[in-house]
């Protein structure tokens, strides 16, 4: 009898991790190829497999969120990633938040024992030979990006995108700082309030604060969902206001009143020891970035555990170049996932890790793609990167804008619970049609 056939993935962060695990459920061979740690990334700490560079965060849960019909369609869909993050996840409100270590360590121990997988830790420079998925992420080394030039043409993008600071729990003044969510929400979130003068000094500090700056800043090309702190401060003073340090729906229990600003901080580990900055993506200068963090009332002596980091992020033109599969229109039998394939979130990444392992691992079987229905959100997400206008396109996050709506008058929550509902049902109904065996 001839072997099982044999895919390559080339990448092991989120989407790769999940198209080698969903190739492996298959019964195929798959080689997967990490070039950590011998060549490092500026947003990596460690080798391990899905590591988690910025928020630790995969978003809001249940079903009147997008990310929670994502969320459920991939627990459907036996993610392992979703497995990992069910496995290890902190308190964090309405959403879904992991211990990044215990996360990352947990994949990465799976996909190694898996007896069809074969981890080669290589820096690969040239366009796999199909069949293969394309998984190297926002951050693809300089020639394997040089070699998708040539091979595809100009129809590279990039922006610039950035990590917030984590500050170690025992070192936040709660004498100044509470515990609380948003609107009545389980008090999952460290609360820094500011009055209208702190807030002021606050602001003075950020905008004297110096930036590390790329070679091609007059290029700069930002993610609306991930502009750096200073950014977003550059744009007027009252805006960061409206943005991560809103206050609407959090009460000072020491005042009774909303305060005039308020930067929350989120758990990043089991234990509660290390805490990030919501919203604070920042590119600032590490002695810079500590005096904004030190001016935020109640961080004053905040020991920084990990500085915020600026990199940029490489993603293709997904309407010129990709099939609704996830296949490169020009390369048959290559399916790229995650960032590069143009999407925004981890679990964007995740999702689109596993419809181009099923889809390599269909084709690689003899067995035509497939695109899960419109009606849910991973099949409105890769309908939405085929389609798309290819003219200032940005990468796309899960959102309800992106699948059908539902006719007849309901309040937006009861109609969103209905989205998910029916977003569930037609995509498990879907993967029950179109599993092999």
């Amino acid at each position: 009898m001839a072997p099982n056939p044999l895919v390559q993935v080339v990448g092991a962060g989120l989407a790769g991790a999940e198209a080698a695990w969903t190739l492996a459920r298959l019964g195929l061979r798959v080689r997967l190829f990490e070039m950590r740690p011998a060549k490092m990334t500026p947003a990596h700490r460690t080798e391990k497999f899905a590591e988690l560079v910025c928020s630790n965060s995969l978003g809001g849960e249940g079903p009147a969120h997008a990310k929670g019909l994502l969320q459920a369609e991939l627990r459907a869909a036996g993610s392992l990633v979703l497995e990992a993050a069910d496995r290890f996840r902190v308190p964090a409100g309405a959403a879904l938040a992991v211990d990044r270590d215990l996360f990352s360590a947990y994949i990465t121990e799976k996909l190694s024992a898996h007896p069809n997988v074969e981890v080669v830790r290589r820096e690969v420079t040239e366009l796999p030979e199909p069949v293969a998925v394309l998984a190297t992420g926002p951050l693809t080394s300089d020639a394997l990006a040089e070699a998708l030039r040539r091979r595809l043409g100009e129809n590279f993008l990039y922006f610039y995108d950035a990590a917030a600071p984590v500050v170690l729990g025992e070192t936040i003044n709660m004498e100044k700082c509470f515990r609380g969510g948003r609107f009545e929400q389980s008090p999952d979130y460290i609360n820094c309030p500011m009055t209208e003068e702190e807030y002021r000094r606050f602001y003075e500090v950020l905008t004297q604060a110096r930036q590390h700056t790329p070679h091609d800043w007059e290029n700069l090309r930002f993610f609306e969902g991930c502009i750096p702190i200073e950014e977003l401060a550059r744009r007027g003073y009252l805006t960061p206001v409206f943005g991560p340090l809103r206050p609407v729906g959090i009460v000072d229990p020491r005042t009774g009143k909303e305060p005039f600003a308020v930067v929350q901080l989120r758990q990043e580990d089991r234990e509660g020891r290390l805490w990030s900055l919501v919203g604070f993506q920042t590119g600032l200068k590490w002695p810079d970035q500590k005096k904004v963090v030190q001016s935020i009332p109640g961080l004053e002596n905040a020991e920084i555990v990990r500085y915020g980091v600026m990199h940029r992020n490489t993603y293709l033109n997904a309407p010129r170049l990709l099939r609704d599969t996830l296949e490169l229109r020009d390369v048959p039998g290559v399916f790229v996932a995650g960032v590069l394939a143009g999407v925004e979130g981890y679990l964007e990444s995740v999702a689109t890790g596993f419809l181009a392992g099923l889809n390599a691992g269909r084709l690689a079987l003899g067995l035509a793609p497939v695109v899960p229905p419109p009606e849910s959100m991973l099949g409105a997400l890769v309908r939405f990167l085929a389609t798309a206008e290819p003219e200032n396109f940005q990468p796309m996050s899960a959102n309800w804008g992106l699948v059908p709506p539902l006719e007849g008058k309901m309040d937006k929550r009861a109609k969103r619970e209905a989205m998910f509902r029916r977003g569930l049902a037609a995509f498990e109904s879907w993967l029950r049609e179109v599993w092999p065996g």
